[in-house]
């Protein structure tokens, strides 16, 4: 993801997240930390026909990595891109030696929740109230990543 992203990537980020979508300041900040050798930022986009269909991005501290979002066009659901962008931020988070790979989903979003599954994360715990609005829990779940291959 760059720069001249954005536009079309927020305006995605709204349509999938009305609600609670990130800020363009966000996505910014975010980006920010994405480039160079000091990188701890993986922010990938996915295009189809010239438009973007999804994004996905990574946070890396010490050993932990964190997957900030991913996001998938509606048009675009069960074609295997979601696996495909959390593949991409599975192998940086190699590259970033992480040892664990955490994320957030919704506990009402299954689909997701499969995915995640499918690539060995495994539920940890809760985050009560973590989406809002509409205060609906979060589940945590984590990757041991060593040892497996991207």
């Amino acid at each position: 993801m760059r720069w001249w992203d954005l536009g079309p990537v927020l305006a995605l980020e709204h349509d999938l997240f009305p609600e609670d979508a990130w800020s363009a300041g966000m996505f910014w900040s975010e980006l920010a930390h994405a480039r160079g050798p000091a990188a701890t930022r993986r922010y990938v986009v996915a295009e189809a026909d010239g438009r973007i269909v999804g994004y996905a991005g990574l946070a890396a501290a010490g050993d932990l990595g964190d997957v900030q979002t991913i996001a998938v066009a509606p048009d675009h659901r069960g074609t295997g891109l979601g696996a495909r962008l959390l593949t991409d931020l599975l192998r940086h988070a190699t590259a970033f030696e992480c040892e664990q790979v955490f994320l957030e989903v919704r506990v009402d979003n299954t689909r997701a929740q499969k995915l995640y599954e499918r690539f060995g994360f495994e539920p940890v715990g809760f985050r009560r109230g973590y989406y809002q609005p509409g205060n609906v829990d979060a589940l945590v779940m984590r990757l041991n990543v060593q040892g497996n291959v991207y």
